[in-house]
């Protein structure tokens, strides 16, 4: 007996149909989602997606930082001369005092004993000059003693002749005569007292100025010694001397920087930091370097303003003196330039080269793509960028290079 057979309500061929029309209608909607936005395909594997969190910003920069001594004594040639002796090398511990080098130059030697002899002449000058003052003073007294003698006489001769001019047993003119004899040796005792007083006076200046000269020549004199000890270079303090730079037969000028010498009762950090960063840089910022396993502060002491290479410099001292530390030493040093904070940081990376941190390529949820969105960052570390606006904890962003990736809007992940 025959049975009627039932038709089965999904046969093979509606099953196609069905998901050959969703399909149509999913490929229309993809094309109506992406009308006017340009893509392109790109491996996952090779881009670097990095998660949006939220977390303490830590402003810092890392630069490299040289340990060098507290102090650098330079040593510099007071007087040229060529080396005669060299008793020192670089590298060598000294002691205040200590001779390193000695120098030789024949025309301060020669100049020194010229203004000695000058000297020894200023001091018989002197010494002639005094001697001539005391016998001007002993003639003097001789000449008025006797002058005093002939003018005794004289006004005896005078006063008796008058009386006997009066009584007129003399002539007037033997009267007159013994007046005349009287007043011209009272005359000549004043000129003579008023000429010895001009040669007095004379001999004080010259013995003044002869003093004066000879008090300059002294001082000169010493000077120069002083020249000359200074032809032996002698170390102004105790430390290292970590270098020499001339040898035996040199000759060098006055002036001229010849070695160094390090005080080795501590040590600073000398770092180079790029001039972007010249007005955030003052004295009192903290920072740190690893040590032996340990982490050793730093405090800035002192900011070099002048750039060169577009890098200024700046001084370090320690917290705490970690020992162990060599001048020359190299370490990386971490030099904060902010209080931590809360904030939404993001990883850094290549992106912000090509975008300037205006926008980037955020992952949706699928995982499959990546959209443009516009963003604004803050500041930076070596880690993290501040996110100021336009992304949130969680989400995902593109953090490598876009360089090759255009102006497309949307990028298709492929695995």
């Amino acid at each position: 007996m025959d049975r009627p057979i039932k038709k089965k309500r999904f046969t093979p061929q509606r099953i196609a149909l069905g998901l050959g029309i969703l399909g149509f209608v999913a490929f229309v909607l993809y094309l109506l989602r992406n009308s006017g936005q340009s893509s392109l395909n790109v491996d996952r594997e090779k881009i670097t997606v990095s998660k949006v969190s939220r977390g303490v910003f830590d402003e810092f920069i890392v630069v490299t930082g040289v340990v060098q001594p507290l102090k650098t004594y330079q040593l510099d040639a007071i007087e040229g001369g060529y080396v005669a002796q060299k008793l020192l090398d670089g590298g060598a511990t000294v002691k205040k005092g200590d001779l390193i080098l000695k120098l030789e130059n024949q025309r301060l030697m020669l100049d020194f004993v010229n203004r000695e002899t000058e000297m020894y002449d200023l001091i018989n000058n002197l010494e002639n000059t005094r001697l001539r003052l005391r016998q001007d003073k002993f003639t003097l007294k001789k000449t008025l003693s006797e002058l005093d003698n002939q003018i005794l006489q004289a006004k005896d001769d005078f006063e008796r002749n008058a009386k006997l001019f009066a009584d007129k047993v003399i002539s007037e003119q033997e009267y007159k005569r013994t007046r005349i004899t009287y007043d011209r040796l009272s005359q000549q005792r004043d000129i003579e007292i008023e000429n010895q007083k001009f040669q007095e006076e004379n001999s004080v200046t010259q013995i003044k100025q002869l003093e004066g000269t000879l008090d300059r020549t002294r001082l000169n004199l010493h000077m120069m010694k002083q020249n000359l000890e200074n032809l032996s270079v002698k170390a102004p303090v105790s430390g290292l001397l970590s270098r020499v730079d001339v040898e035996i037969g040199a000759s060098i000028t006055a002036g001229q920087n010849i070695g160094q010498i390090d005080d080795l009762n501590g040590f600073k950090m000398r770092v180079e930091v790029d001039e972007h960063y010249l007005s955030r840089i003052f004295p009192g910022l903290e920072g740190s370097f690893e040590f032996n396993g340990e982490n050793v502060g730093l405090v800035v002491s002192k900011v070099y303003p002048e750039v060169n290479n577009g890098r200024f410099q700046v001084d370090m001292t320690f917290k705490k003196d970690p020992g162990g530390v060599r001048r020359g030493q190299s370490v990386p040093v971490r030099l904060q330039l902010g209080k931590p904070a809360e904030a939404t940081l993001l990883a850094t990376g290549g992106f912000f080269s090509d975008t300037g941190g205006n926008w980037v390529y955020v992952v949706d949820k699928s995982g499959s793509r990546a959209e443009k969105r516009d963003i604004s960052l803050g500041r930076k570390n070596p880690q993290f960028f501040e996110v100021l606006s336009g992304l949130e904890a969680g989400d995902e962003v593109i953090t490598s290079s876009y360089e090759n990736f255009g102006d497309k809007e949307i990028l298709n992940l492929q695995h």
